[in-house]
């Protein structure tokens, strides 16, 4: 662990990326310890400053790789050279020696590559940063690429696993960072980044993939050749097509790139929302254009070793909340985030929705096609910092993927309305989801479970209306226990009323008349009065 550290950090001298850091933006005491820093005694050289921090990412391995992929998809944020530089490790990285490719194949299918293949070029077509790709033919005659997972790459990706653990834990001690759940992040990103060392996981992706846009005019994904595929290699159709970053080509074969840009938000919100189950590392590497029909373009999709996928609740939640900000509904985003439990439960929505409103609003007063979603995912993180709203690891890797097709799109067509390119489609999908079709493939999709339960429905039936009934015995038991003593109460208040009314009415009697007296049928009044007031005290 303190051998790789102490390399990162030659690595990061060796290349001085401390010139990348915009020191006019640091505090004054930063910019003062920097200047007295010992890295001003080596020299920077010749190389440019992105070639630099190319180099130093290649040296460090496939972790930085996949970062510096994933930077040099923003050329809206990058500046171009650093994009230009960076843009090469899609699929420029050094490559391994050919003939450790033919001893892993050899090792793999535990047979010779003659007998494998009818040809077998050992000079790579593209090298990346855990694997790379030779051309090869069937001895049926089709054409293939055989992709290999680079010789000694697991140990030197667990040790920047482990490091990564490490920062991430001392981040997590910090209050302020806590709430992004670093060694969270970290933990799905390290399950998605060794998914791609099993070459079987890769290739089952891809045919799930195929099998998603079969006949599909928006996306092609080649074949897999089962045989010949391994944990450690891959043989899958060989594919022709332009890369799509090469946009000098697509325009001198008059590409449609409008169409090709719309038609990548398309593919993107068509596996998220109608397949749940994207592609979740299309970076310009990845991803090549058939141009046979340049007013009609479809991509091509490769390497599916980092796939994602959503809970039905998370699908909901993201889609009802891209659209509120569609429609610049702050209050219905602030309550979906209650209600998903993205933040406190104790959250008022509407000091949260107002905190949203201040952040967004001068975002979308702008034209759409110069609105970004990664202005507006840095503004919500920042927003959202003060009512100690916690980062969803289960979606980073969507929002990393969806700044890809941003960026991808951008690139293509700088001018692409992505908002309104989605919310059409969104309104769709939400309008199938939550009307009679929806309901009726819910039903579909249920139905083995209820035919398994139907038979058992009567007994489960008369059990719930038996244990309904005799919790209604128990109220009704603890009901009457109740009424019981407040029926003796009140009839307790009634026999000291009666005795009251009784004793006062022969009290009177006796004031008016004497005992003695009570003889001449005149004094029938008092004597009546008596009698009750008698009456009154006996009856107890």
């Amino acid at each position: 662990m303190i051998l790789r550290l102490l390399r990162i950090s030659w690595v990061i001298s060796r290349h001085r990326l401390d010139t990348l850091i915009p020191m006019e933006r640091l505090p004054w005491w930063l910019r003062t310890l920097l200047w007295f820093s010992p890295l001003r005694l080596i020299p920077v050289g010749s190389r440019s400053r992105g070639e630099r921090l190319r180099l130093a990412l290649e040296l460090l391995g496939p972790i930085f790789i996949k970062f510096g992929q994933m930077l040099s998809t923003r050329r809206d944020l990058l500046p171009e050279d650093i994009a230009d530089e960076l843009k090469r490790l899609q699929d420029q990285v050094p490559p391994f020696p050919g003939h450790l490719a033919v001893e892993r194949i050899e090792k793999e299918l535990e047979t010779s590559i003659a007998l494998a293949f009818a040809e077998f070029d050992t000079t790579p077509l593209a090298s990346a940063s855990i694997a790379q790709v030779h051309a090869a033919r069937l001895h049926s005659g089709e054409d293939v690429v055989v992709k290999i997972i680079r010789p000694g790459i697991t140990r030197v990706m667990r040790q920047d696993m482990a490091l990564m653990y490490q920062v991430a834990r001392v981040l997590a001690m910090i209050p302020e960072a806590r709430r992004l759940r670093p060694v969270e992040v970290i933990r799905d990103y390290e399950a998605t980044l060794f998914d791609e060392l099993d070459l079987y996981k890769e290739a089952a992706n891809t045919s799930q993939l195929k099998r998603n846009f079969k006949d599909s005019p928006l996306l092609f994904v080649p074949s897999i050749h089962w045989q010949f595929t391994r944990r450690g290699m891959m043989v899958q159709e060989r594919i022709r097509g332009v890369p799509v970053a090469n946009t000098a080509m697509l325009l001198a074969q008059g590409t449609n790139l409008k169409k090709l840009a719309e038609r990548g938000v398309e593919i993107f919100f068509t596996q998220v929302f109608r397949d749940n189950f994207f592609h979740a590392d299309m970076h310009p590497g990845n991803i090549f254009v058939n141009c046979d029909n340049p007013e009609d373009p479809q991509y091509i999709a490769i390497d599916c070793g980092i796939v994602g996928s959503l809970t039905r609740e998370d699908q909901d939640y993201l889609a009802r909340n891209l659209l509120a900000f569609f429609h610049q509904d702050y209050y219905e985003v602030a309550a979906l985030h209650i209600e998903s439990g993205w933040v406190g439960e104790n959250t008022r929505a509407n000091e949260f929705a107002a905190a949203i409103r201040t952040v967004c609003e001068p975002i979308l007063e702008k034209p759409l096609k110069d609105i970004s979603f990664a202005q507006v995912l840095l503004g919500l993180f920042q927003t959202a910092r003060r009512f100690n709203m916690e980062v969803q690891p289960q979606l980073v890797l969507l929002q990393k993927t969806l700044l890809n097709i941003e960026g991808l799109g951008r690139q293509l067509y700088p001018d692409l309305d992505l908002w309104s390119t989605a919310k059409p489609y969104l309104e769709q999908w939400m309008k199938e989801r939550a009307g009679i079709g929806g309901l009726w493939k819910s039903l579909k999709r249920q139905a083995p479970e209820l035919s398994h339960q139907l038979p058992e429905l009567p007994a489960l039936a008369h059990q719930a209306l038996s244990r309904m009934e005799h919790e209604h015995r128990q109220r009704l038991q603890q009901a009457g226990a109740i009424e019981g003593i407040r029926y003796q109460l009140q009839r307790k208040d009634k026999r000291q009323h009666r005795l009251r009314l009784g004793l006062i009415l022969v009290a009177l009697a006796l004031v008016w008349q004497p005992l003695s007296a009570w003889t001449s049928a005149q004094d029938w009044p008092v004597l009546a009065a008596a009698a009750i007031g008698l009456a009154l005290v006996v009856w107890q």
